[in-house]
C-alpha cells in the first residue's frame, strides 16, 4: 500500500510540475520525526535554475505549501480518515530548514511562557506551521497551544495550561 501511496504522489507531483514547464524527478520516501508521519515528495533541484527553485518555493514558502495544500487535498480525496496519508514536499532542502527554525521558535515560545507566565503569541505561521508547533508543544503538559485570530492573521498561542480558558 505504501508503494502505491508514493508512486500517485510522485506521479501527481510530477504532472503538476510538467504542467508549469518544470523538468526534473520528484523522488518519495516515507517519514516518522517530531512532526508526525508524512509521505515526503523530494523534488531534484538539481536540474533547476535558481530562479525556478525560488518560484517553486515563492516567498515565506506561501508556493511550496500552496503545492503541497493541493497535493494532500487531491491525492486523499474520497478516502476515509484511516486511509488518509499526509504528504510533505520537499525542494533544495526548504522544508528541513523551516522545521528545525519551527523547532527553535516553539522551544523560544516555551522558555518564555515558563519564564515570565504569560501568554506568547507567535505569528506569521501557516496553517501547516501551527500544527506542527501545536504537535512540538503537545508533550509538555505544563504548557497548551491554540490558536486566535482568522486568517490571513491567525495566531498561535502558547500558554501555561492553567490559563488556558482565560485566553481563548
Amino acid at each position: 500500500m505504501g508503494e502505491q501511496i508514493a508512486a500517485a504522489g510522485v506521479e501527481w507531483l510530477t504532472c503538476l510540475l510538467t504542467m508549469q514547464g518544470v523538468t526534473t524527478t520528484v523522488k518519495a520516501s516515507f517519514q516518522d520525526d517530531e512532526a508526525g508521519s508524512s509521505c515526503w515528495l523530494t523534488i531534484d533541484h538539481a536540474p533547476l535554475s535558481p530562479e525556478q527553485i525560488q518560484g517553486l518555493i515563492g516567498d515565506g514558502g506561501r508556493v511550496l505549501d500552496s503545492i503541497q495544500y493541493l497535493a494532500n487535498t487531491t491525492l486523499n480525496l474520497g478516502k476515509s480518515d484511516t486511509e488518509q496519508q499526509a504528504f510533505t514536499i520537499e525542494l533544495a532542502g526548504y522544508r528541513a530548514r523551516r522545521l528545525e527554525e519551527l523547532k527553535a521558535i516553539a522551544e523560544a515560545a516555551a522558555n518564555q511562557v515558563l519564564a515570565n507566565g504569560e501568554a506568547y503569541e507567535i505569528q506569521g505561521l501557516s496553517s501547516a506551521e501551527r500544527r506542527q508547533v501545536h504537535h512540538f508543544l503537545g508533550h509538555q503538559e505544563s504548557l497548551t497551544t491554540f490558536s486566535r485570530g482568522r486568517e490571513p492573521d491567525r495566531r498561535l498561542v502558547v500558554c501555561l495550561a492553567a490559563q488556558q480558558d482565560a485566553n481563548q
